[in-house]
Formats: structure tokens, C-alpha cells, sequence
């Protein structure tokens, strides 16, 4: 069994939190928190398509120059080549799930 209290736990960006769920070649699932006005770099990924599903809160991702808000439990799909940033806008931490195949280690193209 796994949960964010057994899996491997990193910090990107803006005190941001990641929990490595499933971590192999062919997929990665990644629970992510990030605080209220964070935001990741932007960029794309050659390979993998990824999906972002909010557990909590309200997330903003911009994909190809269009702006979403993504509210809880909901998702939307990022294809490869599509040049994405995440960003909290709110005054809350949101929490969501990024499902990666194949996974994005090796993958990731700053802009």
C-alpha cells in the first residue's frame, strides 16, 4: 500500500510538495501540494501526456497560451508538446494528482 505518508516526498518550485506514488518507466502518478501563490516553471515534455486531477482547491494551468481553472475533483489532460504552467492563484493550498505516461523523469523542456 502507498500513501503520502510512505512514499518518496520531494520539494519543487515555491515550497511546493510532491509524493512519488507510482515511479516506473511506463507511468508516474505524483500527489502534489502547492501553496497559495506558487507556481512551476513553465514547459513541455517530448514523450508523456499528462493528467492533473484536483483533490482540493482551485488550480489555474495555462496550455498553449489558453488559461484554465480546474476546481475540485476535476481534471484536464496535458499532450506531449503542449507547453503548460500550474499556478495557485488562491488564498488556499491545493492539492491534485499529476498521472504521467510514460513517466516525465528525462522529459521535461524548460521554455
Amino acid at each position: 500500500m502507498i500513501s503520502k505518508h510512505n512514499a518518496e516526498h520531494y520539494t519543487w518550485g515555491d515550497n511546493c510538495d510532491g509524493w512519488r506514488l507510482v515511479n516506473n518507466e511506463e507511468k508516474s502518478i505524483i500527489h502534489e501540494k502547492m501553496p497559495p501563490g506558487a507556481s512551476e516553471a513553465r514547459h513541455y515534455h517530448n514523450k508523456s501526456s499528462q493528467f492533473f486531477f484536483i483533490l482540493s482547491g482551485v488550480m489555474n494551468i495555462e496550455i498553449n497560451g489558453a488559461e484554465f481553472t480546474i476546481g475540485q475533483h476535476e481534471g484536464i489532460e496535458v499532450l506531449p508538446l503542449q507547453a503548460h504552467q500550474v499556478f495557485n492563484k488562491t488564498e488556499h493550498d491545493i492539492e491534485f494528482l499529476v498521472i504521467s505516461q510514460p513517466t516525465t523523469q528525462n522529459d521535461r523542456v524548460p521554455l
